[in-house]
């Protein structure tokens, strides 16, 4: 039985609404004013909370603000209850991220369709969708019709990539984001010397390209499929769709792709003070850690030294002395352009 928290003052009011949601086989926790109401969530954690706006002590923006202060109480759907129909109170509702808001007097069909569609959305905001393009299609589709979003398109553009072939350039203006449905590709940025550092490694399952979008400028790298890949595009109007509709959408995408920002701020610390000894098996590690197959008993990959040299930030003949100094150490295998990790937990100590 789904609980839920019905903050509001007026008494009349308050057990009507109760009443109503008690025959809807709802479970009720009531409060007469704000300040109880704060105390009810952080104590409760109600399913979804109904809150009147003009009440004493706290109003309800205040209920609300206190409320997504919290990572306990900041996901429950939230309704906004007034007697107020001013657009200027709307929006302000809307942009503190309430999901829904009634107009007093509502009807007993309003307030109990609200509620479902609110818990039904949090519900599939929860749900942890596969990490394949079914899934995102899926996570997608959901949104779509939960928010009515008429200008999701229904197909993905979906594009293969030979190895070395570019999927966007450094300055070039962003078209959507990313989605790797098979292969492997690294981000890089050129220097002014024409020098390129690889920012990042995406394997399958992986979004990319999408922080320049989030800043509204060109892209701030480049990326190449380093492997024959399939990548999908989700067109930016989609993408925006999604993170500007509603809050808890965006919330859950921006949670899909930003796993990899505090990654590169430890790159650059790793870049200005770690020895480069240190940071080729850093990057060994870390190729191993995003390749390695479940069923492998050891990681090997066919990686150009340039691209190594690159992830490293070193120049190439650095890492060719480097890696001959592994392999003689018997951490590594080196047969042609494939490199095999024969000691990972030397690697790990040795970049710690």
């Amino acid at each position: 039985m789904k609980r839920i928290l019905l903050i509001e003052d007026n008494k009349d009011v308050r057990e009507n609404t109760a009443e109503i949601l008690k025959l809807s086989k709802y479970q009720v926790i009531t409060a007469k004013n704000g300040k109880e109401g704060v105390e009810l969530a952080q104590t409760e954690k109600p399913d979804l909370i109904i809150c009147d706006i003009m009440m004493p002590i706290l109003d309800g923006y205040g209920v609300l603000h206190m409320l997504s202060k919290s990572e306990e109480t900041s996901g429950i759907p939230f309704i906004f209850l007034t007697a107020k129909a001013e657009r200027g109170d709307f929006r302000k509702g809307m942009e503190m991220g309430a999901d829904d808001y009634l107009t007093k007097p509502f009807d007993d069909v309003e307030l109990l369709n609200a509620i479902e569609s609110r818990l039904k959305k949090n519900e599939i905001l929860k749900k942890e969708f596969a990490k394949n393009i079914d899934g995102i299609s899926d996570f997608i589709n959901e949104a779509k019709g939960i928010e009515s979003l008429k200008k999701l398109s229904e197909e993905r553009d979906v594009r293969v990539y030979k190895k070395k072939d570019d999927i966007y350039k450094e300055g070039s203006n962003p078209k959507g984001i990313y989605f790797i449905g098979k292969g492997k590709v690294k981000t890089y940025q050129t220097n002014e010397f024409g020098k390129d550092l690889i920012t990042e490694l995406y394997n399958e399952g992986d979004f990319f390209g999408y922080l320049s979008l989030l800043h509204d400028e060109n892209h701030t790298s480049s990326a190449t499929a380093l492997e024959e890949s399939e990548i999908y595009m989700i067109p930016k109007e989609d993408f925006f769709a999604l993170m500007y509709k509603n809050a808890g959408v965006s919330k859950k995408f921006i949670e899909m792709l930003s796993d990899n920002l505090l990654e590169k701020e430890k790159q650059l610390i790793k870049l200005a003070y770690d020895s480069v000894r240190k940071r080729v098996a850093e990057a060994l590690v870390k190729l191993s850690d995003k390749y390695k197959k479940e069923d492998d008993q050891k990681f090997s990959m066919n990686i150009s030294r340039e691209d190594l040299a690159n992830l490293v930030g070193t120049a190439t003949e650095t890492l060719i002395r480097t890696l001959s100094d592994f392999k003689d150490e018997k951490y590594i295998e080196v047969s042609g352009g494939t490199i095999t990790i024969l000691n990972y937990t030397q690697l790990v100590k040795m970049k710690n």
